[in-house]
């Protein structure tokens, strides 16, 4: 006789129904159950071993002890002690000396390449070609000297600062108060007619007589500028602000007041003298 088919058991449904279609009720593999469980007994360990919880200072620490800060600042400290002996020679010694000591040479420009990258590219560009009112120090206009010891110095003390009392200082009076606004636009067409076309060249003349009365003092009676004081150099179409009517005339109305911190208190003096030799070396350096 022939043998009545096997009946497969219908499987339980949850009751929900959607269009007609009802939901089964099928069970989760064993092996995806204890994949999930393991999951969690890991992950409650994990909070308990290492920083998880924040706190209102911090985190919970963990047993472990583990942190990141604390492994780069042993990572850190490693590679300043690998290099303190030729950080001591680089802080040791003359700085015109350096450029003649290759393996001071090649350390101070690595090293002050870094050194660049990581505090003074925000202001000054990634490839030192600055930005407005931030110079560029590829050039040959230095406001305060392009050698390597008047870098040294300004690095090291930084500029108009309240900070350092060794800071570069110096202050352009703001002409809007002293001057009348017709002598303004004289003396700004002065300036642009010194290193291209003015705005009106009918009031160059007129200019110059305002200059020499006002701003000879600083800039020269070439506007040629005063690196002691300074001041730059009007007369070579660079231009820290920009060299336009409306730039021009709102330096002289206004004046400009530009700040650098004084680097000194945050970085090394091997630091300070690597990222001058690198300054120096990128080609604007006197």
């Amino acid at each position: 006789m022939a043998k009545k088919p096997n009946k497969k058991p219908e499987v339980e449904t949850t009751g929900h129904q959607w269009d007609g279609i009802e939901e089964y009720n099928n069970p989760l593999p064993r092996w995806w159950l204890w994949t999930f469980y393991a999951c969690i007994v890991w992950g409650l360990w994990y909070v308990i071993a290492y920083p998880a919880w924040p706190m209102i200072e911090g985190a919970t620490a963990g047993y472990k002890g583990w942190s990141t800060r604390a492994n780069v600042a042993v990572e850190l400290a490693e590679a300043e002690a690998a290099n303190a002996e030729i950080n001591a020679k680089l802080a040791s010694a003359e700085l015109e000396a350096i450029s003649q000591t290759p393996e001071l040479q090649a350390y101070a420009t690595s090293a002050g390449a870094a050194v660049f990258k990581t505090w003074c590219a925000q202001c000054h560009g990634s490839g030192a070609a600055g930005a407005k009112g931030y110079p560029n120090l590829l050039d040959n206009d230095w406001l305060w000297g392009g050698t390597i010891d008047d870098i040294h110095t300004t690095i090291a003390h930084g500029i108009r600062n309240e900070v350092d009392d060794d800071a570069r200082f110096s202050q352009m009076p703001a002409f809007g108060e002293i001057l009348e606004t017709p002598q303004i636009d004289q003396v700004a067409n002065y300036v642009m007619s010194l290193s291209g076309t003015p705005q009106d060249a009918s009031l160059v003349a007129d200019g110059q007589t305002v200059f020499m009365e006002n701003c000879a003092a600083c800039h020269g009676e070439q506007a040629q500028g005063d690196i002691f004081q300074g001041a730059p150099n009007l007369a070579d179409a660079i231009w820290l602000y920009g060299g336009d009517f409306a730039t021009i005339k709102e330096t002289v109305t206004n004046s400009r007041y530009g700040v650098m911190p004084p680097w000194n208190t945050r970085l090394s003096e091997a630091e300070v003298r690597a990222v001058a030799v690198y300054v120096h070396q990128l080609g604007g350096g006197e």
